[in-house]
């Protein structure tokens, strides 16, 4: 069937989240629907925040820095000065922003610092 955006908009608001062909079978035989449990069709609450820490990601050597660090632990080749604490500091200050930013951009809620 083929519908005009208007009849769509007004099909899928009357659906509530139901698949529209679900909606339109059980309208159509008189049937009753089933609950169908689904996310939030919208669940980021911030565009903009996620669109940041996305960049933020995707711009870092985060995942690759934490890689080697991972393996200097394992083969005992990391030293451990003042530089090397301060940068590991900074580096989880920076995921912590990010976890924060997302939690933000995500609309959920934080469970702690």
């Amino acid at each position: 069937m083929r519908f005009t955006f208007e009849e769509r908009a007004k099909l899928a608001d009357a659906a509530n989240g139901v698949p529209l062909g679900t909606y339109i079978k059980a309208v159509l035989f008189q049937k009753d629907l089933k609950k169908v449990r689904r996310r939030g069709t919208h669940p980021v609450a911030d565009h903009r925040e996620l669109a940041r820490v996305l960049s933020a990601l995707g711009s870092s050597r985060l995942s690759n820095n934490v890689n080697q660090l991972a393996k200097a632990v394992h083969t005992g080749s990391l030293p451990v000065n003042p530089d090397t604490e301060s940068e590991l500091r900074s580096a989880c200050a920076d995921i912590a922003a990010m976890r924060s930013m997302l939690i933000v951009a995500l609309g959920l809620e934080s469970e702690g610092p």
